[in-house]
């Protein structure tokens, strides 16, 4: 269910975070590449999906119709907001318990 991609730039972040502070360039450079992972997952994956899936209904539909061969497109599944803020918290979560266990 959560999103591994969420998840493992979220504890990237918190780790560098951790190690090198809020204020360093690092911890800059790996939260704005977090969220352009998380903005992915969300928006621009799960829009393709949908769209090829919706492709493929039309495509079907069409080969019924005029009798002609399909060659269906593949769906790529994006993930739900809710699967990436688990995902993310999931990140937080395990880098901030092996950074203090």
């Amino acid at each position: 269910m959560p999103s591994s991609h969420s998840s493992l730039v979220a504890a990237m972040t918190v780790s560098v975070a951790f190690k090198e502070g809020i204020q360093s360039n690092l911890f800059i450079v790996s939260f704005c590449f977090a969220m352009v992972v998380m903005r992915d997952a969300i928006g621009v994956r799960r829009s393709s999906g949908l769209q090829a899936r919706t492709l493929n209904m039309l495509g079907r539909y069409t080969a019924e119709k005029l009798a002609i061969e399909y060659h269906p497109v593949k769906e790529i599944q994006g993930h739900t907001p809710l699967e990436v803020l688990v995902g993310a918290l999931l990140g937080i979560f395990m880098a901030a318990a092996y950074t203090f266990l």
